[in-house]
């Protein structure tokens, strides 16, 4: 596939504005368009940088990949913009001077069981399909497609292919020069078979066939051999057992492991995460031995854990654990992440935590990651933000100097946001909450209590983490005034197993308690105002706004749904076509059901989805507000060629949060007047989109000459 080329001569620019004495409205512009700068990542050699950027002249409402030469800053980033129909949504630096970059379009037409989506009848959803290309673009072609077998294989399995098919990147592989793991979907049943794939030459090499119950565990990163597998096994006809399987390096066969069994229906986190070189034992992260994951030494010669656990933390899971990939520090143990309010690393290599604990002392109010280093350290890619800054990237040179690549959002000024705090507190039932609260720009307890939102996020097994709200709403609606809590109720995952098997079977029930306990706690500490309180979700979020519209005794003045579950019983028979998520997760969806209590709607309600949302179809938003419309004021919208995750595109952001700004205006009463944003007030300087027009017309007219 080809795209039109262009080079851009210079970094992208940055609009810096100066801080303003009051804070205003964040503009729906603002929240809206396309990030300047996402998806950053460098090779491991330090030559290459890869991002997706705003494409030049789209006005931030469309993408493009951006790659630069870091031996030769001065010549600017090669640009290739999206096409009309296939958008760049993330890159990833590779090696042998390749790119790896996904891109998704809309499709419709009968899926016949391929992917997300009808199995009968036509659907309109998106494609995703991963391509390769070189550090000047030369070409885009499909990724890890070359010498496929599908001799044998029929018409409509080829076509199953084609939509669902897309391979995948599994390990870099750091230490080989031209080879990659990836997996990729063959043959019948579309099982996913993975293999050893050469860069250069597009050989492959079979490493395992996955069929059934079977998966890969862990890959050698040093030469992707398999060391570890899992198979899911019956148990009767009501239990299956996850056994882990590890190689024996002395016969080569694969023998299961006894401690590292468990019974699906206990859901425990088992995963093995590298190997040590020395002692031949492996990295265990599970929480089998705590209420939060904790990191483990196995030894699969005696078979047994060590005494002590190797890491772990009080009140937060460990996330994962950071290996070296370069050849000085290879597969050595470099530091671990803790999955607190917000994931955080603590190095415990010198060097590593050397550079990061400078940066963090440079850049105090926010939070650092290290993403990419080459091996001697002379080049350090990483990221700053918080919930007051969106993500910028940044490239510290020879330890010394950082070049600042670009922010997400250079027009959003900081001044206009508020605090973020994590907090707790006690359901009815005594069982803590955790929860984010994120307050407007400068507001106090003098200041009266505020208009609230309360916030939970979709899933629900899932959890919030502190720090800049990638979908724009909660800097939305603090900027407006309001506070919002994100609840992190039970039925929320990883922060904690008791938290999380809490919530089964409690949808509507105990899990919606604990959205209304966090607005009434609000309510208690002098924050938020009882007469101004409104419930905003989407996916399992939606559900829960709708169900705050059914339940009696609503703290709520209006409930905001967006791509909501209204129907559990239909979504019980429909949700997964794969019987063991069903077993496993089909009776810890129910509780209870909005749509069988529509009768008892008693406060208004928006509902919005989008009309390529194969995650929770149209009808259950369509289905509730036909059920509720002449009971309470109620609004729908389905909205244009959106999907069911983000990213969105400029369109989709525009239209959904215009609607859910006129609704708080309006049908629910909660946001004045005087509320709404002046779209004028963020946009960037005229001379600053002068400028970009300008490299843009230079650039094209650089590559006309070409």
């Amino acid at each position: 596939m080809r795209f039109p080329r262009v080079l851009l001569l210079s970094f992208l620019p940055i609009a810096v504005g100066a801080g303003q004495a009051m804070a205003k409205p964040i503009s729906i512009e603002s929240i809206a368009r396309q990030p300047a700068i996402s998806s950053v990542s460098m090779s491991a050699d330090g030559r290459q940088l890869v991002a997706i950027i705003a494409a030049p002249g789209s006005d931030y409402t469309d993408t493009a990949l951006a790659t630069w030469d870091l031996e030769s800053l001065d010549q600017g980033p090669v640009i290739t913009p999206s096409g009309d129909r296939m958008k760049f949504v993330g890159a990833t630096a590779l090696k042998a001077g390749k790119v790896l970059v996904a891109a998704r379009q809309e499709w419709t037409g009968e899926l016949g069981g391929c992917g997300e989506g009808s199995v009968a009848g036509s659907t309109a959803t998106f494609v995703f399909k991963n391509y390769l290309t070189d550090q000047r673009h030369t070409e885009f072609e499909e990724a890890f497609t070359a010498s496929g077998n599908r001799i044998g294989v029929g018409e409509a399995t080829k076509r199953c292919l084609e939509i669902a098919g897309s391979a995948r990147l599994v390990s870099n592989l750091p230490l080989d020069p031209k080879q990659v793991i990836i997996q990729r979907a063959t043959g019948m049943g579309l099982q996913s078979d993975y293999f050893l794939y050469d860069l250069e030459t597009e050989g492959t090499e079979l490493l395992l066939r996955a069929g059934g119950r079977t998966t890969p565990g862990l890959f050698h990163p040093r030469d992707g051999k398999l060391l570890t597998r899992t198979e899911i096994e019956a148990e009767g006809s009501k239990e299956y057992e996850i056994r882990v399987h590890i190689l024996n390096p002395e016969t080569g066969d694969f023998e299961v492991h006894e401690p590292l069994t468990t019974k699906l229906t206990d859901r425990y986190t088992f995963s093995v995460a590298g190997i040590d070189d020395a002692s031949g034992k492996y990295y265990v992260l599970t929480d089998k031995f705590s209420n939060y994951v904790q990191a483990w030494m196995y030894d699969p010669k005696t078979r047994k854990f060590d005494d002590e656990q190797l890491v772990g933390h009080p009140k937060f899971s460990i996330a994962g654990l950071v290996f070296g990939t370069q050849p000085s520090n290879f597969n050595k143990l470099l530091g671990f992440t803790v999955a607190g309010p917000a994931f955080e690393t603590t190095y415990v290599d010198p060097d590593m935590r050397s550079i990061h604990e400078g940066l963090k002392q440079a850049y105090k109010d926010q939070m650092v990651r290290l993403i990419d280093y080459n091996d001697d350290l002379s080049k350090v890619l990483f990221t700053t933000q918080s919930g007051r800054h969106p993500a910028a990237y940044h490239l510290l040179i020879d330890r010394k100097s950082v070049n600042t690549l670009g922010n997400q959002r250079p027009w959003i000024d900081s001044e206009d946001i508020g605090k973020q705090k994590w907090v707790y507190y006690t359901a009815r039932d005594g069982l803590e909450i955790p929860a984010i609260l994120d307050l407007p720009a400068g507001w106090t307890k003098e200041d009266g209590p505020l208009p609230t939102v309360i916030h939970p996020h979709g899933g629900p097994w899932a959890r919030d983490t502190m720090g800049w709200d990638g979908s724009g709403w909660a800097p939305f609606l603090t900027s407006r005034g309001f506070a919002v809590l994100r609840p992190q109720y039970r039925g929320s995952q990883g922060l904690g197993r008791k938290l999380w098997l809490a919530g089964d079977a409690q949808w509507g029930l105990s899990m919606q308690d604990d959205k209304d306990d966090g607005a009434q706690w609000l309510v208690d500490q002098g924050i938020a105002d009882p007469d101004k309180m409104v419930i905003f979700g989407y996916s399992y979020g939606g559900f829960a706004a709708a169900a705050a519209t059914v339940r009696p005794n609503s703290p709520y003045q209006c409930a905001i749904s967006g791509a909501p579950v209204t129907d559990l019983k239909r979504l019980g028979n429909t949700w997964s076509q794969s019987r063991l998520q069903r077993f496993t997760q089909g009776e810890t969806v129910t509780g209870m059901d909005p749509s069988e209590h529509t009768d008892k709607a008693n406060i208004p309600i928006l509902l919005y989805v989008g009309d390529r949302d194969v995650r929770t179809p149209s009808w259950h938003a369509e289905n509730f507000y036909k059920a509720v419309k002449d009971k309470v004021p109620a609004r729908l919208e389905l909205i244009p060629d959106m999907p069911h995750q983000l990213p969105w595109y400029y369109d989709h952001h525009k239209q959904t949060l215009a609607l859910i700004e006129g609704f708080l205006r309006n049908e629910c009463g909660v946001l004045g007047a005087t509320d709404v944003a002046d779209v004028s007030l963020h946009k960037p300087s005229q001379t600053y989109r002068d400028r970009q027009r300008q490299e843009w017309i230079r650039s094209v007219a650089d590559t006309n000459k070409g």
